[in-house]
């Protein structure tokens, strides 16, 4: 079973405070041109998308850069959605993140920094959120000084609790950018549908 992780791109796709807003435009159609297409306006961090270090790290590799082995893995979901304010270390269970992807169910709730010291501490292979952001600005450059990608706006995470799956989220090869919307998905392990 594969389950879809990623929001729809479309006008009405929220955004981050201050950053642009998703806009398509029809360009070209069928009957008139031949052909169908549209003309998509955006910023790299729109929709289900991933930060690369550059996006808070000075000289940090950009997404071009990045290994593609760091955009998929095994993962695990954490479900934190109940409570308030950042999400605290004796929230999320105490081990086994090691080289794993690990996803946080938040109902909205960003990572306080010392989630996100102790996550770097085990080894994570990247980290995601269905928030439209991990975390402020001490949190990403936790994650990504390390070159942990930062998967956000991720959707349907309740349906992976409890399973173990293969998380694959490739970016768009975008040439020095601070990040890109991605197709997330989840390959649900037989042994877990």
């Amino acid at each position: 079973m594969i389950v879809d992780l990623s929001v729809p791109l479309s006008e009405d796709t929220p955004v981050y405070p201050d950053d642009p807003r998703v806009s398509i435009r029809l360009w070209a159609v069928i009957d008139r041109d031949g052909y169908y297409m549209n003309v998509l306006k955006m910023g790299e961090h729109s929709g289900t998308h991933v930060d690369a270090p550059a996006h808070f790290v000075p000289g940090g590799k950009t997404i071009d850069e990045m290994p593609l082995e760091k955009f998929i893995g095994e993962g695990t979901v954490i479900d934190v959605s109940v409570g308030n304010g950042p999400v605290k270390l004796d929230e999320i269970p105490d081990s086994g993140y090691y080289s794993k992807v690990v996803l946080f169910m938040t109902n909205g709730r960003e990572l306080s920094p010392e989630v996100a010291l102790f996550l770097v501490a085990e080894g994570i292979k990247a980290v995601g959120t269905d928030a439209i952001s991990i975390g402020d600005e001490t949190v990403h450059r936790i994650l990504l000084s390390e070159e942990v990608p930062v998967f956000e706006g991720l959707t349907n995470l309740e349906k992976l609790v409890g399973k173990t799956f293969t998380f694959v989220a490739f970016p768009l090869k975008i040439e020095g950018g601070s990040g890109s919307p991605v197709r997330a998905v989840a390959m649900v392990h037989s042994d877990s549908e």
